[in-house]
């Protein structure tokens, strides 16, 4: 069993994280998808913070050995999520600058100033 001063610290310092990550989403400094992933953990780690018998009992139901690898088993697990996540942002991106790259090459070839400074297509 951890002790109730552990517990505590980590109690305060997972709701610390979150009112952080929830004011980054309220100023929009980080979208609401990518920090879904971030809430869910935090209050993961306060129920277990909370309940600390229930890391016990889910590592038994799976029937890994310790309860400490099991902690490690689902951090290991949350990482592969995140990296996956972030790899189809990435890929998202990438396709996305691509396809603009090749728009602003088309409308720089094709496109010419009128008297104004516009651009207008040739005909």
């Amino acid at each position: 069993m951890m002790d109730v001063k552990i517990q505590l610290i980590v109690g305060v310092g997972v709701i610390l994280a979150l009112i952080v990550i929830i004011n980054m989403i309220r100023r929009k400094r980080l979208e609401l998808r990518y920090a879904l992933a971030w809430l869910l953990v935090g209050i993961s780690i306060i129920v277990l913070d909370c309940f600390p018998q229930l890391i016990t009992w889910l590592a038994v139901q799976v029937g890994v050995a310790s309860p400490v690898n099991m902690l490690f088993f689902l951090g290991f697990c949350f990482s592969l999520m995140i990296i996956f996540v972030l790899t189809v942002a990435v890929s998202r991106m990438s396709i996305r600058i691509k396809e603009l790259a090749q728009e602003l090459a088309l409308y720089e070839r094709y496109g010419e100033k009128d008297e104004n400074g516009c651009r207008e297509n040739r005909k």
